[in-house]
């Protein structure tokens, strides 16, 4: 009896010996966690700066313009500035809603622009364009968009640092929707124009994708923007 006994707890020991080593060569052989990319974390902020609008009661029918909106521009981090010469600019990502009213794969795009006139400070903000037309999505993919140029842009709901008016009769060509932090006072940035950022469109997907393929045609997905996709209505 006493030999059995040796010979069971000899049994477990081998087996946790076993064990422990198999357990080892696994994290040796392991490749590591994959780092994530630069537009990878864009692309998760994008969905933490529309999740937090969409939840802000003081933007209650955001929901209503995103609904109407032929494509959508959002900008986690829009960076703005100047003492007399002001400037603006920040990266995001462009999606586009199809006639089956699903939601494309996201573009990534830049925003830029300046001004001149009595300005000082500075301001942080999170934006969302709601972009409400063929006409607007079109001078976007041509490079050709500016804000308060050809096509016309209003305020959405007011929210945490917006001074303009409400307004919800949809004549616009563009809504903004923003959450600022900080100060500015004075003249307002006009010219800011969005432009295509090749390059992390190409990092993205792996290959040239250029926006018209990626937006309109669907012919590039990354299946890591789908929790962004789906919380889009």
């Amino acid at each position: 009896m006493f030999t059995t006994f040796n010979r069971r707890r000899s049994l477990l020991a081998v087996a946790g010996f076993v064990l422990s080593v198999a357990f080892l060569l696994a994290l040796i052989v392991a490749p590591p966690a994959r780092a994530v990319t630069e537009q990878e974390h864009l692309v998760n902020e994008a969905q933490l700066t529309l999740k937090k609008l969409l939840d802000d009661e003081n933007l209650g029918n955001m929901p209503d313009f995103l609904n109407r909106a032929r494509a959508v521009y959002i900008i986690p981090a829009l960076f703005k500035g100047g003492f007399v010469l002001g400037a603006e600019g920040g990266k995001g990502v462009l999606l586009a809603k199809g006639s089956d009213g699903t939601w494309s794969s996201p573009a990534f795009y830049n925003m830029a622009g300046g001004s001149i006139g009595l300005q000082i400070g500075g301001q942080v903000s999170e934006v969302v364009l709601t972009i409400m037309n063929d006409e607007a999505l079109r001078a976007i993919l041509e490079d050709k968009f500016k804000m308060g140029g050809d096509l016309s842009i209003a305020v959405g709901p007011i929210g945490a640092g917006i001074e303009a008016g409400t307004t919800s009769n949809f004549d616009a060509d563009v809504y903004a929707f923003s959450h600022a932090v900080g100060l500015f006072g004075g003249g307002s940035l006009e010219g800011s124009a969005i432009f295509i950022n090749e390059e992390d469109n190409q990092t993205y997907y792996g290959n040239a994708a250029p926006a018209e393929a990626i937006l309109l045609e669907r012919r590039f997905n990354n299946p890591q923007s789908e929790p962004l996709r789906k919380l889009l209505p």
